[in-house]
């Protein structure tokens, strides 16, 4: 009887609420964001001009793509008018692409704060294509999308002998 008990008390202890789509998308993004900022922390200054080949961005430039990438999806997600400024474009320093990079997670943070289920089966446009939910615009184009220039960021990384953020323990 003592070992049920047990048994019943440690599945009691791991047991969690259902997850929701709206909680896996938050966890998504946090896991992302933690990456890409851990990336764009480690990498050092003089390889923010580093090309994993000729006629790819630089690895500074993809860190700025991926700023701008969330600073318009989750402008337009709040509903407020996304910038014209281009992180990718306009900076090549590490202190002022990873505060753009940032300045991207402040916005979209609040977003992903926000998002309940109600607000994610609202539609939004992005100016091209058919509107869409919320969530599948969150899902593909700030979480896939991140994690597609995550994949850029490692390699780029382990061409420099730094090991990627996801894979250190």
């Amino acid at each position: 009887m003592t070992i049920f008990a047990a048994m019943a008390a440690a599945g009691a202890m791991y047991a969690q609420a259902p997850q929701t789509e709206i909680t896996v998308l938050k966890a998504a993004y946090t896991s992302i964001k933690t990456n890409i900022t851990k990336a764009a922390e480690r990498m050092p200054e003089a390889d923010y001009g580093f090309k994993a080949s000729p006629d790819i961005r630089t690895f500074g430039a993809l860190i700025g793509h991926i700023a701008d990438v969330q600073s318009r999806i989750c402008s337009a997600a709040s509903g407020v008018t996304p910038g014209t400024a281009s992180a990718e474009k306009d900076l090549t320093k590490k202190a002022d692409l990873v505060g753009a990079l940032k300045a991207s997670f402040d916005t979209c943070d609040a977003v992903f704060t926000g998002l309940s289920d109600d607000d994610a089966a609202k539609t939004m446009s992005l100016g091209r294509g058919a509107p869409r939910s919320k969530i599948a615009t969150l899902w593909q184009y700030v979480v896939g999308h991140s994690n597609e220039e995550y994949g850029y960021l490692s390699v780029y990384m382990r061409i420099k002998g730094i090991v990627p953020p996801s894979t250190q323990p």
